[in-house]
């Protein structure tokens, strides 16, 4: 068995209920997705505070440290536990953390929904990012991937106002799936889950609601993934960042309608999945 951190489980409600009067003046209890603060302690030491839904704490601490590259093994954390009393999470590693107040004194912060931040340059280790080559991805399998999303019990389905984040296998199996306020937390919340199930992203394929910004494309190459898509759009950033990692984006992807932007020798297409009277705007 790979090496797991003594861990917390700490489930907590995702959504409230708030009275709201529609257009017909009509009063009535509808549920809007949860949003409360966790601050994150390293050693002691306070690091950030996130605004998160709580879905998945421990493995949004390890995706965040993880992706921030303040850590860069699981083995180098002894325990992650949450407190909800205190809106607080611990995190104790076995060493320290080296040179922790320089690392963190630079922040971006980000386009992710809720201000993502990133300590030092975005653009930091991505030269050395190298994703793989032969990895392919069928249109059929896109379009199972996408079908997928759109019959997903969510959050969303039920109070919107989140966004999500999927891992699928290379057949387009869904392997897990996080929703989070923000974009950013939902796709460190997988990181955390991959790294402390010891999961390769050579072979899989990221999906996510957000628009790929170039966080979210720098995340994934972290994460070793040669796929990222998505049913919004990407940015300038997004995509300039996807052709230096040399990663697969696919946008707009509704339906059976997409738009592959980067990474193009990767995608299978098969046209037979396509009604050619109709077409797909």
């Amino acid at each position: 068995m790979s090496y797991r951190p003594e861990f917390t489980s700490t489930p907590i409600k995702l959504t409230h209920d708030v009275q709201a009067i529609d257009e017909t003046a009509q009063a009535s209890t509808i549920a809007i997705p949860a949003e409360r603060p966790l601050t994150v302690y390293v050693d002691g030491r306070e690091l950030i505070t996130l605004m998160t839904l709580g879905a998945a704490p421990e493995a949004l601490t390890l995706g965040y440290l993880r992706n921030q590259r303040l850590v860069q093994t699981i083995e180098e954390i002894v325990a992650v536990h949450v407190d909800w009393d205190k809106h607080a999470v611990s995190v104790t590693t076995r060493g320290g953390i080296a040179n922790i107040e320089e690392r963190t004194a630079k922040r971006v912060v980000t386009t992710g929904c809720g201000q993502g931040t990133m300590f030092g340059g975005l653009m930091d280790e991505v030269d050395k990012l190298v994703l793989p080559s032969d990895a392919r991805l069928k249109q059929s399998t896109l379009y199972k991937i996408v079908n997928t999303i759109r019959t997903q019990d969510s959050v969303y389905a039920q109070a919107g106002s989140v966004h999500g984040c999927g891992l699928f296998s290379s057949e387009g199996d869904l392997q897990y799936f996080i929703e989070d306020v923000g974009r950013h937390n939902a796709v460190d919340s997988i990181a955390g889950i991959m790294w402390l199930e010891n999961i390769s992203g050579a072979d899989k394929v990221f999906y996510t609601t957000g628009r790929l910004t170039s966080e979210m494309v720098i995340k994934g190459a972290q994460m070793g993934m040669p796929f990222l898509i998505s049913r919004s759009g990407t940015t300038q950033m997004g995509h300039l960042v996807a052709e230096k990692v040399n990663m697969t984006l696919l946008a707009r992807c509704t339906g059976k309608h997409f738009l592959l932007v980067t990474g193009k020798e990767r995608m299978v297409y098969e046209p037979h999945l396509l009604d050619t009277s109709l077409h797909v705007a």
